[in-house]
């Protein structure tokens, strides 16, 4: 079918992807206390294609699917052409989806009213809308730009991801919407190229400029496997990790305290690696090997910046090493390690994530570290399966004793990248 225009046009919105609360409801991890357990009532699937159809009056050409990363090790070394270990999770973001014949680009988000905002084509570009839906619209704008014939699409958006909490959100319904508009078009365009499309839509359309491995672990992940990414190449190597066939368990501690990567912080940690890496002469911080050689930086601030980013490359590889051994319980004081150098040398932690790694080392969890790009999130723990649940009731009452809202914890696996639904 060709949807017809509906709603009401909508400028703007919040400045938060995910607003108040979380992206696909509070505390809702896809199941009770499971990231990516199943969802009553049908799920974000569901939803999607019911909204489509209160919205844009008739069914969906198609539904596709994307989950959130969650990453294992490897954080701001993306942007710095670095590595990374992330892998995706079985909580998403849906988009049902049909193609229309006036050019324009509709969407409607179950979480954010259900009012539906509306893009012409004439002003597709940078700047002309804000929140939630500039996600979306940049990526449209983004294959456009990139000389793929994109028409006009009515979008329908629900999801069972908690936004702000550092499994990329926005990298879901980027990469989600990428898929949706490549199917509804049948546009040869590969997974990477795919990627590198969302990347730009978040760094040029929305203005976040952030890195490539969350597209990359969405588009590109495999159930049972992390992806050790090469972000120089833009390739991903399936790595084995089964916690659970290892007698352990990966909980995902969301701290609630919800992070903005539009905020200045992100950008001012970019721009200081790349002046760290202009001031040694090299392309990026990936090219350099040692720690030693960053004693020529004379600024204190660019030379913590830079060890962190040196030191993180060097863990991720050895953590990968160790799984493709089977000895992933040997991975955990490198996560706490990571942990150490984000909250020392880079200054991205908060002190929900602080106060979660120590009460769960302390409850006898083999490792620990905040994840994703900092300044509010999650946290992920690796411990033996045995005592996860002392590591749950550690977390929990710190966060009790300290006032704070009390976190949403969760096994979880590594799951597949995003589909076509339907």
């Amino acid at each position: 079918m060709r949807a017809e225009p509906g709603g009401v046009p909508e400028e703007g919105g919040p400045e938060v992807f995910g607003g108040p609360g979380v992206f696909g409801g509070p505390g809702v991890f896809g199941g009770p206390g499971v990231f990516g357990g199943p969802e009553a009532g049908g799920g974000p699937e569901a939803g999607a294609v019911r909204l489509f159809g209160e919205r844009f009056g008739g069914p969906p050409e198609g539904v596709w699917r994307a989950p959130g990363r969650v990453n294992f090790i490897g954080e701001h070394t993306d942007y710095n052409e670095g590595f990374a270990l992330p892998f995706a999770i079985g909580t998403g973001v849906c988009v049902a989806a049909a193609a229309r014949e006036d050019g324009v680009v509709a969407l409607s988000s179950r979480q954010y009213g259900e009012s539906v905002v509306t893009v012409s084509p004439g002003v597709l570009a940078p700047g002309a809308l804000g929140g939630w839906a500039a996600y979306p619209a940049g990526v449209a704008w983004a294959l456009r730009s990139a000389g793929h014939r994109v028409g006009g699409a009515s979008l329908a958006v629900d999801a069972d991801l908690p936004a702000g909490a550092g499994l990329s959100s926005s990298a879901a319904l980027e990469c989600a919407t990428g898929l949706a508009l490549a199917g509804l078009y049948r546009l040869a365009v590969s997974r990477p190229e795919l990627a590198a499309l969302g990347r730009r839509a978040e760094n040029d359309f929305v203005g976040v400029p952030t890195g490539l491995m969350d597209q990359l672990a969405v588009l590109l992940g495999q159930a049972g496997h992390a992806l050790l990414l090469d972000c120089r190449t833009g390739t991903g190597t399936p790595v084995p990790l089964d916690p659970a066939a290892a007698g352990l368990a990966l909980l995902v501690i969301d701290t609630r305290a919800r992070h903005e990567l539009t905020d200045g912080g992100y950008a001012a940690r970019r721009r200081a690696c790349e002046d760290a890496a202009r001031a040694l002469g090299v392309r990026s911080l990936r090219d350099v090997t040692s720690v030693g050689e960053l004693d020529r930086l004379g600024d204190p601030v660019l030379h913590r910046r830079a060890r962190h980013v040196v030191s993180e490359n060097r863990r991720v590889l050895e953590v990968a090493g160790l799984l493709r051994g089977g000895q992933l319980g040997l991975a955990g004081p490198l996560l706490t390690a990571s942990h150490a150098s984000l909250r020392d040398d880079f200054e991205v932690s908060w002190p929900e994530a602080d106060a979660a790694v120590d009460a769960a080392l302390q409850a006898g969890a083999l490792g620990a570290r905040m994840t994703g790009g900092g300044f509010g999130g999650s946290v992920i723990a690796l411990a033996p399966a045995a005592t996860a649940a002392g590591v749950t009731r550690a977390v929990t009452d710190i966060f009790g004793r300290r006032g704070w809202r009390a976190p949403v914890i969760g096994p979880v696996q590594p799951a597949q990248g995003a589909v076509r639904l339907r």
